[in-house]
């Protein structure tokens, strides 16, 4: 596993401990299986951005802190530049830029989402608290949101309850890019 994931991990494992919680109360908390739990604290398993998302709002922390150990401080404005949002690497596929990471006590989630072509491959569903829009920015990106599959092209978009199972992939052998914002 990548060594940004066993951070996020070690980071996890952290929390919990301050928090006095054990492996089981958090993995009840969260609705997920005390094994896969481990499996993520252990940084053995990919974490799902929605499970990150769940975590840190129940743990009552900010997003920003669980990936990158830091704290966001800004209040009144965050200004990203082009390709400077904090990256978070996270699955094979798939590159997440935050776009509002050093900005406090968001109400969204902003993120710039590359996903590399992966046809061959099925898609990875997860599910998460909250909404969820995406809008594509660049190439063709197959979604599937509760069984139902939409392609979004460069500037179509899509808003749906994020707690219905949903995943997507980029099509044509042709990295997609889209802009990601979790509501929480």
């Amino acid at each position: 596993m990548n060594e940004h994931i066993k951070e996020i991990a070690q980071r996890m494992k952290e929390m919990r401990e301050i928090l006095e919680m054990s492996v089981e109360d958090i993995s009840k908390a969260l609705n997920v299986e005390s094994a896969k739990y481990e499996s993520y604290e252990n940084g053995e398993t990919d974490i799902p951005m929605g499970f990150l998302l769940d975590f840190a709002k129940h743990c009552n922390i900010d997003l920003t802190d669980l990936l990158s150990g830091g704290t966001p401080m800004l209040s009144t404005y965050s200004f990203i530049k082009k390709g400077r949002g904090q990256s978070v690497e996270r699955r094979r596929y798939y590159e997440y830029q935050h776009l509002a990471y050093n900005f406090a006590n968001k109400k969204a989630e902003p993120f710039l989402v590359t996903v590399e072509s992966n046809e061959n491959n099925g898609i990875h569903l997860n599910s998460h608290d909250g909404q969820e829009f995406n809008y594509c920015v660049e190439g063709r990106l197959l979604i599937s949101i509760g069984g139902n599959e939409i392609i979004l092209e460069p500037g179509d978009s899509v808003y749906y309850n994020s707690l219905t199972p949903h995943g997507m992939k980029a099509l044509d052998g042709k990295q997609a890019r889209f802009l990601a914002v979790i509501i929480k």
